[in-house]
C-alpha cells in the first residue's frame, strides 16, 4: 500500500504542516467523531485503506481515510462534516475515486450555498487508484462559518469517493506533476487564452487541461491539443485579467511543443476569416469555432431572439458541451455571445434543456428592467437544475435548490400553461428502461411535482399549441396532435412522421415569439472536415396545422424574415415545359438561392431540376419529392405542387405540398457550380411560377 511516499513524491508535503495549519480531519480515530454519515456508503468508521473488492487505493496520510466502497459502488449516502470557522487562506485535501461532478464529490458549504466542489481524479496509477492533491482558495470566505460534505451519489463503475488530510493553511500547496502531466505559468494579461486544436487526430486518448488561478480549478476540458495545430480554441479568461495562472494539461506526451504554443489574445484566431470559410453555410447559425449540436433554450426576451445551444468550445467534435448563446431581431442575423452556460464542473456537463421569460416573476428572481430569463438544462452529474438571468440572459445564476428533478433522463422544456396558470416541464425519462416524456408542474420554477408520462419518444422533448390543438414531439420531430390540461397529453392521432429528410434532430420552437408564431430550428448535421467549425442549424421554420383527407397534419415554412436576404430576383412567369425545351433557367447563376415553383403535372412524368449540383424532382405518379436521390411523400394540393427550395454552400432545405414535406438535407455543394436547369419528363408539364433570388450572406 503506497501512502506517505506517494504523497511526497507529489510534493505535497502535508507531514511537515506549519504550525499554524489547522487539521480539518484526518480519518485516523476509531469513527468519524463529530461527521455525521448519512446512507451506507461511508461505512461506520473511516476505512483503513483498500476495502473488500476494491483496486488498491493508495496515496493517503497514515492508516484511515473516508472511502465510500463499503457495499461496492453500488452504495450511496453523505458524510456532513461540524460547522467550523474558516480562518486560513487554503483548504488543502488529498482526494480520489470516481470522477462524477455532483455525484462523487467533496463540497466547501457556506451559509446553504455551495461553494466550492471538488472531485476524484478517476485514474489508476501502477495498479492502484491514487489520491491526488487538492486545494481550494478560501481567503474570500474568511471568518466565516462553513461546513464540508462529501457525496456519494453514484451507482456505476468508479461510483465512490476517496478524501483523506483536510488541513487549513496559509501557505499554497506546491504539487509536482504527475507523470503525463505538465504545467506552464501564464500572465492573463489579454481577454483570451488560445489553445492548438486538432481536427481529428488518432490518438487513443484527448489531453485534459486546467486552468488554475490562485490554487483553484476554474476552468477544465477534455482537448485534443497539437504542435501542429489546424486552429486555435478560444478561453475567456476576462474573469481573472491580469493574475498569474497555471496551465495543467494532462495526457500530454513528454515531447510535445503544444503546452508551448498556449498565448493570450485579445482577439480570436484569424478573426477577419471568421464567416468567410469554404465550408460556412452562409444564412445557417453556426459558431465562430467548435463544435454545436441541440438548439436550447430558445426564447424572444428583451427584444430579441436568444437562440442558445450545445456546444464545445475546444474542439471540432462532440464533448465538452457548454451553453452557447446568439442573439438576433430577425431570426436570420445572428452575433454571437460568450457563452452563457458553463460546466458545472468536470464530467458534470450542461447538456440541453430549454429557457421562458418568467413575465409575472413567480420565482421571485427578477431584479432591474431586464426580462426574468429562467432557463432548465440537464446536468449530467446532479439532474435537472434550474438557472436564471437578470442581464438578458447573458450570465446565468445556480438556484441553490437544485438538482430540481432527478430522473432517469435528460433535455427539461419548460412552458407556461396558461389555462392551470402554472409551470410544466416535460422531460425526457428513461423509467424503468423505457422512452417517455414525462410531466411536471411548478407554481414557481423552484417546486416540481411529478403528474404523468408519455411513451415512445427519445430526447429533446417540446409541446406548444397550434391553433386550437397541442403539439408534441421530440428529437426526431415526429409528433402526436391532441390536447394537454397543464398534467397530461391526450393524444388523438397515432405518432405522425416529421420531417421527410436527413440530419435534422433535437430540433426547438421559440418561447414568447412576439407575432404569436410557433417557430422552429433544428440542428441540421452536416460535418464541415478541415473547419474550425462543425455542424450548423437549419434556417428558422413556422408551424402550422392544415386539414388534410386524413385528418389534421403539421405544415413547415420558411420564415417571411428570409425575404430580408434577396438580393437579385428574377420571375421567370408561366410556361409550358416540353421534353427537350432549352433550359429557362440557363442565364441564371448564384451560390446561395432562394427557388420557388408552381406546377401542375400535365402529361409529364418527372420535373426535375438541378441547382449547384443539387438534384431536386417531382415524380407525379407516385407523388414524391426526390432530393438528391431520397424519395419522400408530397401529395398534390389542388392538383398542383409548390415548391420551395433554399440552397446553402452545405444545406438543402425543400418544402413542398403547402408545407406539408418539409426535406432536410446535408449538402455541400460545390464551388465552381453555380448553375440551375429545370426540365419535364416524359410530357409538357404547365409551369404556373418559377421564381429565382439570389441571396445575399446573412454574415455581411
Amino acid at each position: 500500500m503506497k501512502k506517505l511516499t506517494s504523497i511526497l513524491v507529489l510534493g505535497f508535503a502535508l507531514i511537515a504542516r506549519a504550525a499554524d495549519d489547522i487539521v480539518i480531519a484526518d480519518f485516523e480515530g476509531k469513527d468519524y467523531g463529530a461527521w455525521k454519515a448519512d446512507g451506507a456508503a461511508f461505512g461506520p468508521r473511516p476505512a483503513q485503506g483498500t476495502l473488500p473488492h476494491q483496486m488498491e487505493v493508495s496515496g493517503f496520510a497514515g492508516h484511515g481515510l473516508v472511502n465510500s466502497f463499503y457495499g461496492g459502488d453500488k452504495s450511496t449516502g453523505t458524510l456532513t462534516s461540524p460547522e467550523f470557522k474558516i480562518e486560513r487562506k487554503f483548504i488543502t485535501f488529498l482526494i480520489g475515486g470516481g470522477g462524477w461532478a455532483g455525484t462523487t464529490c467533496m463540497n466547501l458549504i457556506v451559509g446553504t450555498n455551495i461553494v466550492r466542489s471538488a472531485v476524484g481524479p478517476n485514474v489508476v496509477e501502477g495498479g492502484s487508484e491514487a489520491l491526488d492533491p487538492a486545494s481550494w482558495d478560501v481567503s474570500e470566505f474568511a471568518g466565516q462559518t462553513a461546513r464540508i460534505e462529501i457525496v456519494d451519489n453514484a451507482t456505476g463503475g468508479w461510483g465512490h469517493i476517496n478524501v483523506d488530510q483536510i488541513v487549513q493553511s496559509d501557505r499554497a500547496p506546491k504539487v509536482v506533476a504527475k507523470p503525463g502531466t505538465r504545467e506552464r505559468e501564464i500572465v492573463l494579461d489579454k481577454k483570451y487564452l488560445l489553445f492548438p486544436v486538432a481536427n481529428g487526430s488518432k490518438k487513443a486518448k484527448k489531453e485534459i487541461a486546467s486552468v488554475i488561478v490562485n490554487g483553484e480549478v476554474v476552468r477544465k476540458f477534455d482537448i485534443d491539443m497539437s504542435e501542429t495545430p489546424d486552429w486555435f480554441a478560444q478561453l475567456d479568461v476576462s474573469t481573472w485579467q491580469g493574475k498569474k495562472a497555471v496551465i495543467r494539461v494532462e495526457k500530454i506526451p513528454e515531447d510535445s511543443k503544444a503546452l508551448d504554443l498556449i498565448a493570450t489574445s485579445d482577439s480570436l484566431w484569424h478573426a477577419d476569416e471568421i464567416y468567410r470559410e469554404p465550408l460556412r453555410g452562409q444564412f445557417h447559425f453556426s459558431p465562430r469555432r467548435g463544435w454545436n449540436n441541440d438548439p436550447n433554450g430558445m426564447v424572444f426576451a428583451d427584444g430579441e431572439y436568444h437562440l442558445y445551444f450545445q456546444h464545445n468550445p475546444y474542439g471540432w467534435p462532440w464533448g465538452n458541451m457548454h451553453w452557447g448563446l446568439a442573439t438576433s431581431t430577425d431570426m436570420v442575423h445572428w452575433h454571437e455571445q460568450p457563452i452563457a452556460i458553463y460546466p458545472h464542473g468536470y464530467g458534470d456537463w450542461a447538456f440541453s434543456g430549454s429557457a421562458v421569460v418568467d413575465k409575472n416573476n413567480t420565482s421571485g428572481w427578477k431584479k432591474g428592467t431586464n426580462d426574468l430569463i429562467v432557463a432548465a438544462f440537464t446536468s449530467t452529474g446532479r439532474g435537472e437544475c434550474v438557472v436564471y438571468s437578470t442581464d438578458g440572459g447573458c450570465t446565468f445564476t445556480e438556484y441553490e435548490g437544485n438538482p430540481v428533478v432527478k430522473n432517469q433522463g435528460r433535455d427539461p422544456r419548460l412552458l407556461w400553461h396558461e389555462p392551470s396558470k402554472q409551470w410544466v416541464m416535460a422531460v425526457y425519462d428513461e423509467f424503468e428502461g423505457k422512452k417517455y416524456i414525462a410531466f411536471h408542474t411548478s407554481p414557481d420554477l423552484k417546486t416540481w411535482t411529478f403528474q404523468s408520462r408519455i411513451a415512445d419518444f427519445f430526447e429533446c422533448p417540446d409541446i406548444f399549441p397550434l391553433g386550437d390543438k397541442w403539439i408534441l414531439t421530440a428529437a426526431s420531430s415526429d409528433y402526436m396532435i391532441g390536447q394537454f390540461d397543464g398534467k397530461k397529453f391526450t393524444p388523438e392521432t397515432p405518432k405522425l412522421k416529421g420531417h421527410q429528410g436527413r440530419g435534422f434532430y433535437a430540433a426547438q420552437t421559440f418561447s414568447h415569439e412576439p407575432k404569436g408564431r410557433v417557430v422552429r430550428i433544428g440542428w441540421l448535421q452536416i460535418a464541415t472536415p478541415g473547419m474550425p467549425f462543425n455542424q450548423s442549424m437549419s434556417i428558422p421554420i413556422q408551424l402550422g396545422l392544415i386539414a388534410t383527407p386524413e385528418g389534421p397534419r403539421m405544415t413547415w415554412a420558411p420564415v417571411k424574415e428570409l425575404e430580408s436576404l434577396r438580393a437579385n430576383s428574377r420571375n421567370i412567369g408561366a410556361l409550358t415545359l416540353k421534353p427537350g425545351d432549352a433550359n429557362p433557367l440557363t442565364s441564371l447563376r448564384g451560390e446561395l438561392l432562394e427557388v420557388r415553383a408552381e406546377f401542375t403535372p400535365g402529361n409529364a412524368a418527372e420535373i426535375a431540376l438541378t441547382i449547384r449540383g443539387a438534384k431536386v424532382s417531382y415524380d407525379f405518379a407516385k407523388q414524391e419529392i426526390v432530393v438528391n436521390d431520397h424519395r419522400a411523400p408530397a401529395p398534390l394540393r389542388d392538383g398542383k405542387q409548390r415548391l420551395t427550395i433554399f440552397v446553402d454552400r452545405t444545406a438543402l432545405e425543400v418544402f413542398a405540398s403547402d408545407g406539408l414535406t418539409y426535406v432536410p438535407m446535408p449538402f455541400i455543394a460545390k464551388p465552381d457550380d453555380q448553375s440551375l436547369e429545370m426540365i419535364a419528363v416524359g410530357g409538357p408539364a404547365k409551369i404556373e411560377s418559377l421564381q429565382v433570388h439570389v441571396l445575399n450572406s446573412a454574415w455581411r
